[in-house]
This record gives structure tokens, sequence and C-alpha cells, in this order.
């Protein structure tokens, strides 16, 4: 028997060659795959046949993917997050066409996996539809055996140097691309410089980080942990109340001065990837002074967050993954924006004040049941930036592409993560 012949076309990916070494493999099986580059980043990390330069305007991509998709007979849309415009758009198009969208994210439970959904993420997952009682008769109805936690898959300085990589190339090599409108508001020359300089300050940035967080640890007071986020993140963009990061700190900062008891204090954590876009330091320092309340507000800048958790009272976000990590320690949550992981049986809808002067602990048993249907069906084991993390990412989620069936539904109908047999 054969099988209908699959189509793959690829839009942005993660930062590095795993899109790449994605598109090979599905040739291997006798897939056609194509990539549309939108700059030479784009350009650079793409090795092999089938790169297609869009050099067009941004307003003329809808009709031009369009084309492209009738041309090339394409069934299958791959992209890495379905929020900036070009995908926005690109998604929109493949659903009416009918064709099949993988998109590829940040693990919801990172570090060690990699989302993989189909149709949208984050906000626009199927999870947001899908109840904790629903997840757990899921699980009831199946036999499946969870994913055993993977080994690390190199660290934070890989994502920075395939960063700054990707910037430079469309800093100093994009004269083709002169269309090229990009979905950030920072320019590119000030993201490249700002990726190089936090490479090369790395060493420095960890020694300042390492005496915040003993400060923090011996200081022997109760501290509420803030999950920041970048600003220009596609969940923050899309998927939260606020449109600047400021509004979102002057929120917390505002609750915690009237609610918190007089001896907590509170800590504002950067994300791993915050390369200066955002003075955020002084920000967060201004605003404490003007409540009276410099003495008790840290900030630190990256790094691991387990050392910072495992002594929190209670953790504070917009919609950052991290979250989850507080939630598998039972750690009371308050989130703002909207997420994957904002259900009622675990995250806290109390009034800021409220919540840090009493918050409410999540109910740990619902939440394992939440954490093991991921494990189940969108999270693959591996990573998109060190080559043993892609190697073992590529082991699976091949398999889980080619597959009739969405991994949510997979696990509902109890059926097997592998594909059938395919024949070319």
């Amino acid at each position: 028997m054969t099988q209908t012949p699959r189509h793959f076309l690829f839009l942005q990916g993660p930062h590095g060659p795993f899109f790449a070494r994605l598109g090979r493999m599905l040739q291997a099986t006798g897939a056609k795959v194509w990539r549309v580059g939108f700059n030479a980043g784009d350009q650079a990390f793409w090795r092999g046949s089938g790169y297609i330069p869009y050099l067009g305007r941004p307003e003329d991509w809808p009709d031009t993917l369009s084309a492209l998709i009738a041309e090339h007979q394409i069934t299958n849309l791959v992209l890495y997050g379905d929020i900036r415009p070009i995908h926005a758009a690109a998604v929109r198009i493949a659903r009416a066409a009918g064709l099949r969208i993988h998109v590829f994210e940040e693990g919801y439970l990172r570090p060690y996996w990699v989302t993989y959904e189909r149709g949208g993420s984050n906000g626009h997952s199927r999870l947001m539809d899908m109840s904790v009682p629903d997840m757990a008769a899921a699980l009831a109805a199946s036999d499946h055996d969870m994913h055993p936690p993977p080994a690390v898959w190199g660290d934070m300085r890989q994502h920075v140097f395939y960063g700054a990589l990707y910037h430079w190339f469309v800093l100093f090599r994009n004269q083709r691309y002169r269309h090229f409108t990009r979905h950030r508001s920072l320019p590119v020359g000030r993201e490249a410089m700002l990726y190089t300089k936090r490479l090369l300050l790395m060493p420095f940035a960890a020694l300042s980080r390492r005496i915040a967080q003993m400060r923090i640890r011996f200081g022997g007071f109760p501290y509420h942990l803030v999950l920041l986020q970048l600003e220009h993140d596609a969940s923050f963009q899309a998927h939260s109340p606020f449109a600047r990061m400021e509004d979102f700190l002057q929120l917390v900062i505002d609750g915690f001065a009237k609610g918190a008891p007089g001896h907590h204090h509170l800590v504002f954590k950067a994300h791993p990837l915050e390369i200066g876009r955002l003075p955020l330091r002084r920000i967060i320092a201004r605003m404490a002074a003007e409540h009276g309340i410099s003495a008790r507000v840290h900030f630190v800048r990256g790094g691991k967050l387990a050392p910072l958790l495992d002594q929190a009272r209670s953790a504070v976000t917009v919609n950052s993954t991290a979250a989850q990590q507080a939630l598998w320690r039972g750690i009371p949550l308050r989130a703002f924006g909207t997420a994957v992981f904002d259900k009622p049986e675990f995250v806290s809808d109390q009034p800021l004040p409220d919540f840090f002067a009493n918050p409410r602990r999540p109910n740990a048993g619902a939440y394992r049941d939440y954490r093991r249907f991921l494990l189940e069906t969108s999270q693959v084991p591996g990573g998109f930036y060190s080559s043993r993390g892609r190697r073992q990412l590529l082991r699976e989620v091949v398999d889980m592409m080619l597959s009739d069936v969405d991994p949510y539904d997979a696990l509902q109908m109890d059926a097997p993560r592998q594909p059938l047999k395919i024949v070319s």
C-alpha cells in the first residue's frame, strides 16, 4: 500500500542547525522538503537543496505562500512558534488549505524537553481546551510509560552562540533580503552587539549572579520569586494583558508592598537569555524606592532557577514556562497571562496583595496528572542547540511528525507514538 506523498515546507526555526537536520531526515523517509528563508541568518543554517529565498515585501507574503503551496503541492507546514507575523499568516493559509501544521517550541517542561504540537502552541495549543480531569481520564486508559528524566543537553552558551551568529549574518550578509522586516522592535545591529557582549561577559555575569544568590540564600528571610520573561517573547506579546514589561513589574511591586509581611523579600529573576534589551535592574530599583522597599527587593540576572526556587515562599509570572518548576515543587503560583499550565486546580487567582500575604498552595495530585499527560504527548526529550540534544530529539520527533495521529489524540486513543510503516 502506498501513502500520499508528503511535501514539507519549513519556515523560520530555532537558531542553529536543527531545522536543517530535521529536513534531511524527513527526506530520508522519501518526503520532499523545501525551506523558505527570510534573511541571511535563515539561509546560513540551511544546508542542502530546497532553499527558497523570500525577497518580497511583507504584505506580499500571503499570496506568495499560497502560490508556493500550489506549485510544490505542499501537504505539511513546519515552523518554530506561531506568533510572529509571517508565521501567523502562514498558519491561517495552511489551515484553510487543509495542510498539517507542525509547531515546535521550547519545552513546556524545559530545559530537558522540546514541545511538538500540531495546529498551534502556547495560547493556541489544544491544551487550552483540555481540563485536568480529561487528562487524568486519558492517562487511566493508557499503558504508556512516562519519559524518564533525560540527560543534560549542553548549556546556555550554545544557545547564545547560535543567536549571536544568526544576528551577525542578518547584520552583515543581508543585502539580497532588502525587504526583510524583523518581528522584534530592537535594531538588528543592537541585538547582535548585545548577544556578542553577553557571550564575552559570561564569566563576569556568573560571578555577579553567584554573589546575588548567596545574599538571598544566606539572608535568612522568606522571599517570593518573580519569574521574568523576555519582553519580545511571543507568549508575553500575544498571550498576556501587558503591553510592556514595566507594567508587570509595577503591578508586582505594588502588590508586594501592600500585602507581603514586613519581613518578607521579593526576588526578581531575569530570563536566562535576557541580554540587556531592557535595563531591568535599574527599573526595578526605581520602583522599589518609590514604594520604600528597596532593602527588601533583589535582582538576579539569569542562571539556574532551581537554587532560588527551592527556598521560595511563592512564585509570580506572566506566563513563563519556568512556572512549571514551581508547581512541580508544590510552590504557590500566581500567573497573569494565558498559559497552557493555567488550570484552576494548581494556579491561584488571588489578588496579588492577598497572594503575597497568604498564597494558596497548588493541588499536587492534579499537577502530577497534568505533568504526566504532557510527558506522554507533546514533550519530546532533547534540545535544539547542543548536538547531543538534537540527536536525541530527532530519534523520536520525526516519527511523531509522520504519524497520522496527533500526539494528544494518540494517548486518548491509546495509540502508539510511532507512525504506520512508510512505503515510498
